[in-house]
């Protein structure tokens, strides 16, 4: 899928999602060329596919086309399975913003145990 036809899909992707999820959001949902690979992993063993940003610029989303590219190349995605993660990356993210809004950290606690759990599985499978 190209980084064109990868945003055309996030803007139908989004459109379901309640307006209220993107208020506060200035900075907007952002796709981005790059590929980031997670520096505390191997290259191409792990890749972050979005974030959610709350810094001077504002606050905003960033999701990596590169990232879910070669994850896409690596795992032989199908346009379906492309949809459905950028799908649920999308809603990641709006977590964190929502939470972020609220003053909560849930998903923030959740994520850091997963890849807790990741490096743990990665470190005993080396």
């Amino acid at each position: 899928m190209s980084f064109e036809q990868a945003a055309d899909l996030l803007d139908q992707l989004a459109e379901p999602f309640p307006e209220a999820l993107f208020d506060g959001l200035n900075g907007g949902v952002n796709v981005l060329e790059e590929a980031v690979p997670d520096p505390e992993f191997p290259a191409g063993e792990m890749y972050i596919l979005g974030e959610y940003c709350d810094d001077l610029l504002g606050r905003y989303i960033n999701l990596y086309y590169g990232s879910f590219a070669a994850l896409a190349e690596k795992e032989g995605w199908t346009e379906e399975q492309w949809a459905e993660e950028l799908r649920k990356t999308l809603s990641h993210e709006l977590t964190h913003h929502m939470e972020a809004r609220g003053g909560l950290h849930a998903l923030d606690d959740k994520d850091a145990e997963e890849l807790a759990a990741w490096r743990a599985e990665y470190g005993e499978s080396r």
